[in-house]
């Protein structure tokens, strides 16, 4: 019979409870600042982009586009519209508003759960997911309080009119190109 291993000294984490949540305090802490470049990028997208969209909906009537009722910010090429997109890029699978932001919740989900497999932990990829997660997190909020996404930045190149697009969709193309780059550059993994 194997004899049980000896207590702990008085005052060490395993016999101290209160000591013991104070070190879990400490952890759960410094876990989360471990993450601070994302939680930063990600708070500043969604805020920026809830303020812009905020002040559009203030400002311009649903829906605004084109002549007279846009705003022009460089006549002929830039504009300020008020437009709802229910679908997702380029207003593929219009309708769907309410099925695509519940996947794009699913999509958080899967990311903090797979945050060690993406490199969360390099402080470059914290940046492009924090642009990621704070842009899709701004069209759902659009997607649930509105029923679509608030769009208001148009592009005019001639007579092209690119799809009209928000500092959230800004977000999410920025981190997912740059995390594409990202992906490429790094190493092999060994035997690979």
């Amino acid at each position: 019979m194997n004899p049980l291993p000896p207590s702990p000294p008085a005052g060490t984490p395993a016999s101290d409870p209160a000591q013991s949540k104070i070190e879990n305090q400490k952890s759960k802490i410094g876990r989360f600042l471990a993450y601070r470049r994302f939680w930063v990028v990600a708070v500043v997208v969604y805020g920026l982009d809830q303020l812009t969209k905020g002040w559009i909906v203030a400002r311009l009537d649903y829906p605004t586009y084109g002549p007279p009722f846009h705003l022009p910010v460089i006549e002929g090429f830039f504009n300020l519209v008020h437009v709802g997109n229910t679908g997702a890029a380029w207003s593929i699978f219009s309708g769907y508003g309410h099925w695509l932001g519940l996947f794009a919740l699913l999509t958080l989900v899967a990311i903090y759960f797979w945050r060690h497999t993406l490199g969360l932990r390099s402080s470059f990829v914290q940046l492009c997911f924090g642009g990621l997660c704070g842009g899709t997190l701004g069209n759902v909020t659009d997607r649930f309080r509105y029923g679509h996404v608030v769009d208001f930045l148009d592009f005019r190149f001639g007579t092209y009119a690119y799809p009209s697009f928000n500092v959230a969709d800004m977000g999410i193309v920025c981190g997912v190109l740059a995390y594409v780059v990202w992906s490429f550059r790094q190493p092999a993994p060994p035997g690979g």
